[in-house]
């Protein structure tokens, strides 16, 4: 019996791991996420840049539904908000035009409206990508309805 209890305090002490052992994991699993995390954010950015494109197509259809009711496009000075509150004075604003508030672009700044645009047509909707200032590229471009 003594000797049962022997080897049985014994194997416990022996089942846990070595700390060397646990720096080899440790490591792997460094390496691993040193591989793989660089591949999954740049995946993260291009499907940001995706999504704002599908948010400016998104606001260019409103605004363009915007004209179609109110005979002109919003002023750069009314801007998206005109998308969902009428313009003082309008009477023929059928809107709102969105469903929800104007959305901010994927990286949280605000898209920017100008009309009549610079870029060839009558307004320009635009995100300045992940920095927030004009210029730029990868992530860092800008994106427009041009």
């Amino acid at each position: 019996m003594r000797a049962c209890m022997h080897k049985a305090a014994k194997t416990a002490r022996n089942s846990g791991f070595t700390l060397l052992e646990l720096l080899v994991v440790m490591v792997i699993i460094g390496l691993l996420a040193g591989f793989v995390a660089p591949r999954y954010f740049s995946q993260v950015g291009k499907s940001r840049v995706k999504a704002a494109r599908a948010q400016i197509d998104s606001l260019d259809k409103a605004l363009e539904q915007f004209r179609i009711d109110a005979g002109r496009l919003p002023s750069t000075e009314e801007g998206l908000a005109a998308l969902n509150t009428a313009p003082p004075g309008m009477t023929n604003w059928e809107g709102p035009y969105l469903k929800k508030a104007v959305p901010l672009d994927p990286w949280g700044h605000p898209y920017v409206y100008a009309q009549p645009g610079s870029h060839g047509n009558d307004f320009d909707l635009e995100s300045f990508g992940r920095d927030g200032q004009p210029g730029g590229s990868g992530e860092d471009a800008d994106l427009g309805n041009w």
